[in-house]
């Protein structure tokens, strides 16, 4: 090659290199990422899909919020303050909040939030059942009155996922809670972008710079939340391969749920960073629907349980055991409420127990829909695997594929399944959801009101009730088995074991904390 010909190819390397570097630092305040799911839905209320909760703590902010060990410090909130009777909860709102259009945040808008928020949620739901009134005694004081005493205010204004009690402008916080809101302005420390929001495509944050954060350090979703980029973007790519060569190549700064098969792949790049911000991982579950066939039985409900075994749904998906822990617990191994009372005979796939059950509850060997979301890979390969077990212990399964979308859309669906509605489903819960019997979601065994499957079990709800008032340890504890032995009996859904997924992310990209949702507060750009 002659020196002319490669001095011209050197000065264009250099042209190409010095390019490059001006465009990163063009874009230096801004945050590429790409999140488990495509963001569809934009009400964190009407649904407690994580990608939805995920977008919340973008542009919503909370009365209070729980710190990295767990414990719940004000956030909106200046002070709380609990009459000597027990029954009073006042809480007092710190100065200078405001919504993203400059109106300020009032007492009102936080009461008419709570009670959406309270429509919908579990704990909410059991929340309100203690409440007498919530009212606004000032702007800036919300009085919660309590027909009898129960620790279910903090824990339950202070929950840290699905449902998270967003505080929202009365104007928007006084739609229907069955319905879907339409007005998007929050108080936190992001503005979403909906001009510039494409779902298959991006969705897009710009810093509140009006927002202010509380004076001490962040600490898991509490403490002050100081936003360090101007600009978060949240790439729609479904392709594990794909997202692996964008993060390789410095394209984008950060992976939610990066492929378990691929994460040896971004630890042996000096430049990525392999961390799991969420140690106390994740909970597979399968939920039947009661309103339905075969399902509003409880002997075949119960054979669910004798059919499936732990370790195939996580080898299934996971495959390392290092990501994952067969897990007997409905209430999560290695904390204070874990037990195996109930389900010591469970999870073995003792098929020949399953078909008894089937017989004993006269299952006609009509098909069960079972749907598969195709688009997560943390989730794509339950319902193979459920499909096969199940069919082993007698059932015929028609599983119908959608992406996870269609799914969380078709799900709240109560309609027969040959008319789009469904027999089971498969998702996850991070653990801080399922900890105890209030926050657990799909405990919620109030018929109508409960989540999606409804199940509708008076001993389960009384339960619950005792547990929201029981203040000593040990009488929880007994409480929290007693639920799980109903549990194994009427089958509100079956937990598959806990797993857990480790976030990968430029090394350049620092701040991140440790929490059960990414919060991308505190995250700067190096």
């Amino acid at each position: 090659m002659s020196f002319m010909k490669t001095t011209k190819l050197a000065v264009a390397a250099v042209a190409a290199l010095a390019a490059t570097a001006s465009m990163a630092l063009a874009q230096g305040k801004t945050l590429r990422v790409v999140m488990h799911s495509d963001l569809k839905i934009v009400d964190p209320i009407w649904t407690t899909a994580y990608i939805v909760r995920n977008h919340g703590y973008m542009i919503y902010d909370t009365l209070f919020s729980q710190d990295e060990s767990g414990a719940i410090k004000p956030q909106m909130a200046e002070k709380h303050e609990v009459s000597a009777d027990q029954l009073t909860h006042t809480i007092t709102l710190r100065d200078g909040l405001a919504w993203h259009d400059g109106a300020p945040v009032t007492a009102e808008d936080c009461t008419a939030s709570i009670k959406r928020w309270g429509a919908r949620d579990s704990v909410g739901q059991k929340l309100m059942s203690f409440v007498d009134t919530i009212a606004a005694a000032d702007a800036k004081t919300i009085v919660i009155k309590l027909k009898s005493p129960t620790g279910l205010v903090l824990l339950g204004l202070g929950k840290p996922s699905s449902n998270v009690p967003f505080m929202m402008p009365k104007r928007v916080a006084d739609t229907d809670p069955t319905k879907q809101i339409e007005d998007f302005t929050g108080s936190g420390p992001f503005i979403f972008k909906k001009d510039e929001w494409k779902p298959g495509d991006k969705t897009v944050y710009l810093k509140n710079e009006k927002y202010k954060p509380r004076a001490e350090p962040a600490s898991g979703l509490a403490g002050g939340k100081v936003v360090k980029v101007d600009r978060v973007e949240w790439r729609a790519i479904s392709d594990q391969q794909q997202i692996a060569n964008a993060l390789l190549a410095g394209e984008i700064d950060f992976v939610e749920q990066p492929k378990h098969d691929l994460v040896p792949l971004y630890k042996k790049d000096p430049n990525i960073v392999v961390k799991d911000y969420s140690p106390l991982g994740n909970q597979y579950v399968f939920r039947m629907n009661w309103t339905q066939p075969p399902f509003n039985n409880p002997k075949v409900r119960q054979a669910i349980f004798y059919a499936f075994n732990q370790k195939d749904f996580l080898d299934g998906v996971i495959g390392n055991p290092e990501y994952y822990k067969e897990c007997k617990a409905m209430f999560i191994c290695g904390t204070a409420l874990a037990t195996e009372k109930g389900m010591e005979d469970k999870f073995t796939s003792n098929f020949a127990k399953a078909k008894e059950l089937l017989k004993e509850g006269g299952y006609d060997g009509s098909p069960i829909v079972l749907m598969q979301s195709t688009d997560l890979d943390v989730l794509t390969n339950l319902a193979p695997v459920a499909k096969s077990l199940l069919e082993k212990a007698g059932f015929k399964v028609d599983m119908q594929s959608m992406d996870w979308q269609t799914l969380v859309g078709r799900r709240v669906k109560k309609d027969a399944p040959s008319a789009g509605g469904w027999n089971a489903a498969l998702t996850s819960w991070v653990a801080a959801d399922v900890t105890n019997p209030i926050s657990a979601a799909f405990l919620n065994a109030s018929c109508e009101k409960a989540a999606w499957g409804w199940p509708c079990d008076e001993g389960i709800e009384k339960l619950r009730d005792e547990f929201a008032r029981a203040t000593d340890p040990a009488k929880q504890k007994a409480i929290a088995e007693a639920i799980q032995v109903r549990v194994s009996e009427v089958g509100t859904h079956v937990y598959l074991g806990q797993w857990y997924q480790p976030q990968a992310h430029h090394k350049r990209v620092v701040g991140f904390l440790s929490t059960p949702a990414p919060a991308f507060w505190n995250v700067e750009l190096k």
